[in-house]
């Protein structure tokens, strides 16, 4: 009695086995909206009424819910993922892998409608006399299961995703009511191929050519019949059969596999037996799992959108957070088309390469950024390095997958000086005087507008060009065509280094890990700082826009999967200097191509104007050069990856060799970067229209002067009143030669006229020799008078 007693659950559960399996053959036979015909009593009806409640209608594929990252011209760039997983087509996977997976998981998994009776009926029986509820599930079933609990997951719903494999009938007839559907609205194929992209195949490997690529090396399409074997004997049970784990049961299991598929004719028993020699650990060729841009053909712009989409204020819109921001791109089925164009995303990739190659043992870097004016959006972001080997992005700050400060960016400042001075009323002919100093013999700035001043520095400043030059008053036009260093510090000095960190912030300047740059007269004036080249293309896109700033984009739209758009800020762009002051600097800066400038010989100005500066930091570390036509902005950094050694010394660019351009004893921006610029901006100007910049306005070529008082032969304190008096500041900038009395001021720089508010440099008298000590004020130093500019047997190297 006691055994009977022990198995009456069983029985009961049998029966029930039995009324189940009867409903539900009843329910096939007749149609899923109809009472079973022959199911009698109450069991039966309540079967019957518990599975006509269940829900139906089905969601495929949470695959289908992938995002997608295109290029302008709506090419595939990334498909942003929580898991290892590479979406093929069916096509794509080989026959031996599809054969192989039906032939272990449902081998009547063509011929049935979601469920498979006879196997079916087996498990009901064995379950109800064992006590588990196992087998049985069509390979239609499975997905049904995989997909319910993926979707649960990706919800971060724990309990949706227990409950769509916890071990029931009525999770049972569930799966089974979902694969019903999923049949009558897919086709065999379509069904394969989702759940081959979908299912888990051990060691963090999700869908087959994920698989295929993780453990042989191979796409899914490459797959024969021994490795597609072993990958489809993984599903049962993705740990226990993990060749990298448990070699010895993947085997034993890839063996039961390949016996399979030759009793259902998928394999010839030759076939099967040389699969069946291979030892499992053989066959394996394991690959490092690649993240999402790793696969993407623009690696690094990919992973520079990624982390835009997650940081960037402008991307507000798809969450609070960084994590909430990230699951919705990962799962959310978006489509987000950049603004990269394809065609000149090649040719910048070209040019940068020819001059730096990849993976060169000298220490090379390059990269180059390309920004349209007045819209912000990125063109082109390309540099000369491996992926695989670093994903530090050398053209974007560090919140956006940069390294922490960028680099120096050397004369390339010397714009931002050049538009204070005009956006302050300096005439587009103005002229200051220059301070004399050679390669080796330098300048000391020693006045109190520098020593000690707000965004000056804390000792006397000292100079140095790369040749003799100086001594003499210089024009706007040659300051900035040679980019003489003397010129720029002094025309600083005389606009206020403060006002010209200002223009550089509110052109877009600043450091890679956000923050200003520092607020230092070398700085403002020199490039001492750091920052990126999107950076600089995005402030020299200012002047091409005609004094409008516009922030980096590279979105250009987002659309969810039923291709609503979603709305979010564009690009902020701000007038932040007068259309005549850009203009004017345009003007200027086309005499960098010309004859004498520091790119001269590089590009035909007159036959496609262009503008643009060349940058040299200090030990030749680092070249530069950041130009622009009215329709495109391009940064290009040439330089040390690694600023210096562990001692601190500055690594220099002198005596390498750059690819195609050769190998240059002396490197300045205009060696190599300049020739690097010109090369690209002519593949990528191909079929624009030829523009030029508006012509300067005659207010920026007069400028906002006011008359500068005589003061000849007149004390340093007596002129310097007057000037004060009359709205001016002065200073000591040095001596000349003069029929004044020895210390009294022969001159001023600029002279006749001035800016309102500009600051006057005093030129002292030297009378028939050098001032006395009596005489001499305190703070200028006295340079040589007589002279010339230097000259070399060569005309002067491009400079800083």
């Amino acid at each position: 009695m006691d055994g009977r007693a022990h198995n009456i659950p069983a029985v009961l559960r049998l029966l029930l086995g039995f009324v189940v399996l009867s409903t539900v053959a009843g329910l096939l036979l007749a149609g899923l909206a109809v009472p079973a015909i022959g199911a009698t009593g109450q069991a039966a009806k309540s079967g019957v009424d518990f599975f006509n409640d269940l829900p139906s209608d089905f969601t495929v594929s949470p695959l289908a819910q992938q995002s997608k990252i295109l290029d302008a011209q709506g090419q595939l760039i990334a498909n942003p993922y929580d898991e290892n997983r590479i979406i093929v087509p069916l096509k794509k996977i080989s026959p031996a892998m599809q054969n192989a997976q039906i032939a272990i998981e449902d081998a009547r998994f063509r011929e049935h409608g979601g469920l498979d009776l006879r196997g079916f009926t087996r498990a009901v029986v064995s379950n109800a006399q064992g006590g588990d509820v196992q087998g049985a599930s069509t390979l239609t079933q499975q997905y049904v299961k995989i997909t319910l609990q993926e979707n649960a997951l990706r919800r971060g719903d724990k309990a949706a995703a227990e409950a769509a494999t916890k071990k029931s009938y009525a999770r049972k007839l569930q799966e089974l009511k979902y694969a019903v559907n999923v049949e009558e609205n897919y086709t065999k194929d379509q069904i394969l191929e989702g759940y081959l992209n979908l299912v888990y195949y051990g060691d963090q490997a999700y869908g087959v050519e994920a698989a295929a690529l993780n453990y042989f090396g191979v796409h899914a399409s490459r797959l024969n019949v021994g490795q597609a074997a072993l990958l489809a004997g993984i599903v049962q049970q993705p740990t226990a059969y993990n060749p990298l784990l448990n070699p010895d049961q993947a085997q034993a299991r890839r063996d039961v596999v390949l016996t399979r598929m030759q009793q259902l004719g998928f394999a010839s028993a030759k076939d099967v037996a040389a699969a069946k020699k291979i030892p499992v650990p053989k066959m394996i060729k394991k690959q490092p799992v690649k993240g999402v841009c790793h696969r993407s053909s623009q690696p690094y712009f990919c992973a520079y959108v990624m982390a835009y989409l997650q940081n960037s204020p402008q991307m507000a819109v798809l969450g609070k957070t960084p994590e909430a921001r990230l699951k919705r791109i990962n799962q959310g089925g978006l489509t987000i088309r950049t603004t990269l164009n394809p065609t000149m995303q090649k040719d910048a990739q070209t040019e940068i390469e020819r001059a730096v190659p990849v993976n060169n043992k000298s220490n090379l870097g390059g990269a180059i950024s390309v920004v349209e004016p007045g819209t912000g959006k990125i063109l082109a972001m390309v540099q000369a390095s491996d992926f695989e080997k670093t994903q530090t992005n050398l053209n974007v700050d560090k919140v956006y997958g940069g390294g922490p400060y960028g680099y120096q960016f050397g004369s390339t400042a010397k714009v931002f000086g050049l538009v204070t001075a005009l956006e302050q009323g300096m005439p587009l002919d103005g002229k200051i005087y220059v301070p004399f100093a050679t390669a080796k013999k330098e300048y000391v700035f020693k006045s109190d507008k520098v020593v000690g001043a707000p965004c000056g520095a804390d000792k006397p400043w000292g100079v140095t060009n790369d040749y003799a030059i100086g001594g003499r008053q210089m024009s706007l036009g040659e300051g900035i065509g040679k980019s003489i260093n003397t010129w720029a510090a002094q025309l600083t000095i005389d606009v206020g280094p403060c006002n010209v960190l200002d223009t550089m912030k509110k052109m877009g300047v600043h450091m890679a890990n956000g923050q200003d740059i520092y607020r230092s007269i070398s700085n403002a004036t020199l490039g001492s700082g750091t920052t990126t080249p999107l950076d600089l293309a995005s402030a020299y896109a200012t002047l091409a826009a005609g004094g409008k700033h516009c922030e980096p984009s590279p979105i250009a739209s987002i659309t969810t999967p039923d291709r609503k758009a979603i709305t979010f800020p564009a690009a902020k762009c701000t007038q932040v200097i007068s259309a005549d002051t850009a203009n004017a600097a345009s003007y200027l800066l086309k005499g960098t191509f010309r004859s004498g400038g520091t790119a001269q010989g590089t590009w035909n100005v007159d036959a496609r104007p262009a503008a643009g500066k060349t940058g040299t930091t200090e030990k030749h570390n680092q070249g530069w050069f950041v130009g622009y036509t009215p329709q495109l902005a391009t940064a290009v950094w040439i330089g040390n990856v690694q600023v210096a050694d562990k001692n601190g010394t500055l690594y220099s660019l002198n005596g390498k060799c750059f690819g195609d351009y050769g190998c240059f004893r002396e490197v300045f921006g205009g060696t190599v970067s300049a020739p690097v610029w010109a090369a690209t901006m002519k593949k990528l100007s191909e079929g624009m229209p030829v523009k030029d910049f508006p012509a300067p306005s005659e207010k920026a070529r007069r400028g906002n002067l006011v008359d500068i008082p005589n003061v000849y032969a007149r004390s340093v304190s007596s002129a310097t009143r007057i000037l004060q008096d009359a709205g001016f500041s002065a200073q000591v900038v040095g001596y000349i030669s003069s029929n004044a009395p020895n210390g009294t001021v022969a001159g001023t720089s600029p002279s006749g006229s001035a800016p309102q508010g500009a600051t006057i440099g005093l030129l002292l008298s030297s009378g028939s020799g050098q001032a006395s000590a009596a005489q001499a004020p305190q703070q200028p130093q006295p340079q040589p008078t007589t002279a010339k500019p230097g000259r070399t047997k060569k005309p002067p190297p491009p400079n800083k």
